[in-house]
Order: C-alpha cells, then structure tokens, then sequence
C-alpha cells in the first residue's frame, strides 16, 4: 500500500496554512465552540488541549473562557503550532509541541484536558488516555470528540469515494481509515476505562452542517489539506490536481456547485478522574 498509516500523522509544507483556511471553517469551527461551551460550565483555573493542530479550539477557548484560566496547547506537529502561533490568540496562552503518548507536565497539573477530533490518530489509546488522567488533577475532566463513521459524513464519503475511483487497485483510504475509523461506542468506553477513568462515560451524538460557496473548496480542502494529500501524490505525484477535480466533480454531482450544505456528524465523550 502507497502511503499508509505512517503518513497518517504529517500535517506539514502547505498543509497547515490549507487546513486552517478550508477545512476549519468547513467541518472543525462548530465542534470547536460545542466543546468551549461545555468547558464553560466548569470549573477550572487551567486547561490543557492536545493534539490542537492549527488552534481553532485554542482560539475558541482565548476568546470565551475567563481570562484567569490558564491555557496550554500542544501538538505533536511542529509546522502546526508554527502556524497557530502565527494566527494568534485573543490572549497569551503557552504552546509547545508535545506528544500525547509522553506529556511533559507533572502529575495533576491541569483542572481540564480537551482534545479536538486527535484520539483517532493515537497510536495506543488506553496508553495516551492513561498520560491524560495522569497529569489532570483528581476530578478533572477530560472532554474530547471523535467524528461518527465516513457514511455519516456526506462529503468526506463523497471526496474518499471519488478519488479512490483513480486508484482503483490501491484507493487512498486515509479520511475512512483514520478521521473515520475510531467510532465504536463501546472500544471508545474501554479504552478510557484501560486509561484509568470512572466507567460512567458521557457520550453523545452531535450534528452540524458542512457549509461551503463552492463545490472546489471541500474537495481543495479534503485533497489537500489534510495527509490524503500525501497519499495520493505516492501513489502518482502528477494526479493531485486530477484528483481534487474529480473529487469537487463528485461533490457537484450530490450537492450542486454551489452553496454546498452537508451533513457532519461526531461523538463527544466526557470522562472524570478519579
């Protein structure tokens, strides 16, 4: 298999500045303002954000949380913070890069932990959730969301069907595999229970539109932004643009070419420390 899961995790070049410019807007900013508004109504003096990518949580949480609460965020991904730092934040908060599986933070360090749609791309969940509850405080809560499978997400279905059309001996199955892969209700409880938290989980179901003005924007963003990219170019570097016309054509054909409204759909799962 070109490609595979060992590019799953590279979120460099070009693709941040595209990641944060389409797709966030596209599918991340309502899922972004839910998860701040669930903070809202806690009670916490500091909060750690993993796997933060570009900063659309960050920036919700700058932007809504009172001032005295103290903001971390962290992302594997270097090229990622590089460019949230250079975004901006209403107000200071600390950024470094991290890796989740070993968190550079003492233990019950943080009143809050949130993590926007990144548990999919851990590498050993119970393990990074167990580093997690580690450096939360006894009674800190961990919130973090996981989108629902690829059949329930209209347009990331649309764009992975389509471009796997090209590559019909070897389809670029990143968005299924990876965003789309980590959805069961019940490996999702039992790997935060093997993590270390309470059995009793919050999880629930929230839709939201993908809205976008044209067809070429979702596909752009889909094809590009994200390691699809990476997948396609190694399996023919020349079809990249090939497959982003192929994907929006896809999109026009369900959805029209313009004013393009789809259905998204994640989970979110709430958890408490011990």
């Amino acid at each position: 298999m070109a490609g595979g899961r060992e590019a799953d995790h590279v979120f460099a070049g070009s693709v941040p500045e595209i990641y944060d410019r389409y797709l966030v807007p596209l599918i991340f900013e309502p899922y972004a303002n839910d998860l701040v508004a669930r903070l809202r109504g806690l009670d916490v003096s500091s909060v750690l954000e993993v796997a933060a990518g570009t900063g659309v949580v960050t920036r919700a949480m700058a932007a809504s949380l009172a001032e005295s609460v103290e903001l971390t965020a962290t992302d594997l991904n270097p090229p990622m913070i590089d460019y949230a730092v250079a975004v901006g934040t209403a107000r200071p908060v600390q950024w470094q890069p991290a890796d989740v599986m070993a968190l550079p933070f003492g233990d019950g360090t943080f009143d809050a932990v949130v993590c926007q749609f990144g548990a999919m791309f851990f590498p050993d969940r119970p393990a990074a959730f167990a580093e997690v509850a580690r450096v939360l405080r006894s009674g800190g809560v961990f919130i973090f969301n996981v989108w629902d499978r690829i059949e329930h997400n209209e347009l990331a279905h649309v764009v992975t069907t389509a471009v796997a059309g090209l590559f019909p001996d070897d389809p670029p199955l990143f968005l299924a595999r990876t965003p789309h892969g980590y959805h069961d209700e019940a490996t999702i409880r039992a790997d935060v229970a093997g993590g270390g938290f309470e059995a009793a989980v919050g999880f629930e179901a929230v839709d939201a539109r993908s809205r976008a003005v044209s067809c070429d924007i979702p596909a752009f963003a889909y094809c590009q932004g994200t390691p699809l990219r990476a997948e396609i170019e190694a399996r023919d570097p020349s079809r990249l643009v090939e497959a982003t016309d192929v994907a929006a054509a896809a999109i026009r054909r369900d959805f029209g070419p313009t004013d393009i409204d789809a259905k998204i759909r994640g989970f979110v799962i709430t958890v408490t420390k011990p």
